[in-house]
């Protein structure tokens, strides 16, 4: 069992206060988007007085990671634990499955870009699903509405962008129509000019004052977004997404292939260990169109919102459809006993409330609010105690 220290993400979405006052330090004005846990190379967490997790891994994948997770997924860590804490809207997004990461690295190893290239989409050969669990309300549009719904939100506005969207649902309200809305907005080619988006968003804002507004969640999305990132195509395509809340406690799981962007909030993420995005918009990086077209699943369907299996009173999972990782989240009084915790890979757990002590076999941590610790396979078992709650990212 090993204390960590996550790397720290200063992208400019990231909020100034969220994850600092989650670590009990004080800010720096700066804003700080993600703290990440795990052992990818673009955000290196260290061991307290050791090194990087990773290297502690690789000097023995078998007994830390266990015969299993080594056969299943080579000698590394596959999953990443993040805290997130976007403060405004983060790009508008989507991951690759494996096939699209492998076929994507490839491509661009033989192109011969550099991983520190700007131009560069695939960061690794990894998919990338993930699931959020909400530690404060937290905002999310995910997915594609059902084309029918999309063309409502559309129906009162009467913009030249708005009526083309509209027309190309109504004549064709399939997956197909979706899809070519979308393409048209995000494509270099026919991306609407940013003073079609503006005058969108000018229509949107009126009938938000009005209280006429067919989705109150979407139009105010939009109107955030476009505060940001005024005359974004990506403002207008994520009219054709669900609009999601999350009270805390609640999660939303992104599979592979969903178009998606995170609003606001702090929340705990947990994910294959990738850092492939391929961007549609609101974003002033590198967005590659064609990569990011091909990987983008057009079914509409709501957002996937697992919820909690309760495994014992104290404990409650979050299981998603993927091998990858399961989300344990265990809350503890001082009139507890000591809480057994169920798993059997490799552990990160993060406190994310109060003060609890862990312990495994070979002794024991005590954590606060924002303190990790990795356990490796061969701490077999894991007992948590105290007064607050940890979450437990593990391999299933």
């Amino acid at each position: 069992m090993e204390r960590l220290d996550g790397a720290r993400q200063r992208y400019v979405w990231g909020s100034t206060t969220a994850i600092p006052e989650l670590l009990g330090i004080e800010p720096d004005s700066e804003p700080w988007a993600e703290l990440w846990l795990g052992a990818h190379e673009a955000g290196p967490t260290r061991v307290v007085g050791g090194p990087p997790l990773a290297e502690l891994i690789a000097a023995d994948p078998t007994r830390l990671l266990g015969e299993d997770v080594v056969r299943r997924f080579g000698p590394q860590l596959p999953f990443l634990l993040k805290v997130i804490a976007p403060e405004r809207a983060l790009s508008l997004q989507v991951h690759p499955d494996l096939e699209q990461a492998q076929a994507g690295w490839e491509r661009e190893n033989r192109e011969g870009i550099a991983m520190d290239s700007p131009r560069r989409s695939f960061k690794d050969a990894n998919h990338k699903p993930e699931m959020v669990l909400a530690l404060t309300r937290y905002e999310a549009v995910a997915g594609f509405r059902a084309p029918r719904r999309a063309a409502e939100v559309l129906a009162d506005l009467s913009s030249p962008l708005a009526r083309r969207m509209r027309r190309t649902l109504r004549l064709n309200p399939t997956r197909f129509g979706i899809r070519q809305v979308f393409s048209d907005l995000v494509s270099k080619a026919s991306r609407p000019e940013p003073a079609e988006v503006d005058e969108l968003v000018g229509e949107i804002s009126q009938r938000l004052e009005a209280g006429a507004s067919p989705s109150r969640r979407a139009d105010t999305n939009a109107v955030e977004m476009a505060s940001t990132f005024p005359g974004d195509p990506g403002v207008a395509a994520a009219l054709l997404l669900n609009p999601v809340t999350l009270q805390p406690g609640e999660a939303l799981f992104v599979p592979a292939g969903s178009v998606h962007a995170y609003v606001s909030g702090l929340g705990v993420e947990v994910m294959a260990s990738s850092d492939n995005v391929l961007r549609a918009g609101l974003t002033s990086k590198h967005v590659d169109v064609p990569a990011m077209l091909a990987c983008v699943d057009y079914v509409a369907a709501p957002p996937v919102r697992p919820a909690p299996e309760y495994l014992s009173r104290a404990t409650r999972a979050y299981y998603a459809p993927v091998d990858d990782f399961e989300l344990l989240v265990t809350t503890v009084v001082p009139s507890d006993s000591r809480t057994q915790v169920p798993g059997r890979g490799p552990r990160i757990v993060l406190a994310v409330e109060g003060t609890t002590t862990v312990t495994t076999p070979a002794g024991q941590e005590r954590l606060t609010r924002g303190q990790a610790v990795f356990v490796g396979a061969d701490e077999r078992t894991l007992a948590v105690e105290g007064a607050g709650t940890v979450v437990q990212a593990d391999v299933p």
